[in-house]
């Protein structure tokens, strides 16, 4: 199974530390940002990581190299010119992630730290994707989806916030004819036909936004066997 980090974003709300240091190069505890997630998807059996690149992204490039180091294989996705948002970005990267089987692949955000164990997540999908949940943070009280029975809905009951971690299939990006999207209306529109799946992670998850909260999780992680 392969695996997306989306690694494109600029940071606004981490300036002035990403306006010379892209924000997954960010170190918290003993790693950088994404490095968490490499080493996760290697202990998670997967092999193939593509990562998205634009701010800064040579740095990225430069300091991963080829994944070698981590036990993964990385490739990376070049964006250029005007942001591609989150859905964009993936579906540029489609032809590094997708296989003759149309088999389903992961993605995470960079900018998030968990203890989730990525091996957890389903190697096939029922319908166009799977989403993991996790419960509101204080900076998003009213969350995002609701889950109930494992499928995910837009209904106005008790939300819980997507933790920027999923498997998708490719077909779920089969009628797009732009190549600058969110990911958020497709999901959206997924979940209105009853094609995505989820569940409720009760573990570690934090949301990297603001310098306060990359402090937060840096004092967490001092000599934390996870740090």
């Amino acid at each position: 199974m392969k695996a997306m980090i989306l690694a494109a974003g600029r940071g606004e709300r981490l300036r002035p530390l990403t306006d010379t240091i892209p924000k997954p190069l960010l170190q918290v505890g003993r790693h950088r940002l994404v490095e968490y997630h490499l080493f996760a998807l290697n202990k998670a059996g997967v092999e193939d990581v593509v990562i998205n690149l634009a701010w800064l992204g040579e740095q990225i490039e430069t300091q991963l190299g080829d994944g070698s180091r981590y036990g993964v294989r990385i490739r990376y996705s070049y964006e250029t010119g005007q942001a591609l948002e989150t859905g964009g970005g993936i579906y540029h990267a489609l032809p590094l992630l997708s296989n003759a089987n149309d088999d389903p692949f992961i993605v995470t955000n960079a900018d998030v730290w968990t203890d989730y164990d990525y091996a957890s997540l389903p190697r096939q999908l029922s319908g166009l994707a799977h989403l993991v949940m996790v419960d509101n943070p204080m900076q998003h009280p009213d969350g995002d989806f609701v889950l109930d029975d494992g499928l995910l809905s837009n209904t106005d009951n008790v939300r819980l916030t997507f933790s920027g971690m999923g498997v998708y299939s490719p077909a779920l990006f089969s009628d797009i004819t732009e190549t600058i999207f969110p990911l958020a209306p497709l999901l959206r529109n997924a979940m209105d036909a009853g094609q995505v799946s989820g569940e409720h992670y009760h573990g570690k998850w934090f949301d990297i936004g603001t310098a306060e909260r990359l402090s937060l999780l840096d004092a967490s992680l001092q000599g934390d066997d996870n740090g």
